[in-house]
């Protein structure tokens, strides 16, 4: 029994290290006057873009920026080749 504790709580360690490697690029707009970025965004919670979209909705409303969209959601394997192209945006929101 002791054993089959210890491999679900492994199980479930594990699944929660996984989470917190996700991240997402997006594109954003604010009005008068237009401006555009390229970010990227740690997701917290479910890595998909539903849930990348949002957790930026909120984000970058607060600010005055309006998502428009999430390209997609990737480990942290892609992060480093996006940091040049999102500067300050890169893990802003």
């Amino acid at each position: 029994m002791k054993h089959l504790c210890f491999s679900f709580l492994i199980f479930c360690l594990s699944g929660t290290i996984a989470q917190a490697a996700c991240y997402a690029d997006y594109k954003a707009k604010q009005d008068n006057p237009l401006r555009l970025h390229y970010g990227v965004t740690e997701v917290r919670g479910d890595c998909s873009v539903a849930g990348a979209e949002a957790q930026l909705r909120d984000s970058l409303g607060r600010d005055g920026w309006q998502l428009l969209n999430v390209l997609g959601v990737f480990d942290g394997s892609g992060l480093e080749e996006r940091r040049d192209s999102a500067g300050e945006f890169y893990l802003r929101y």
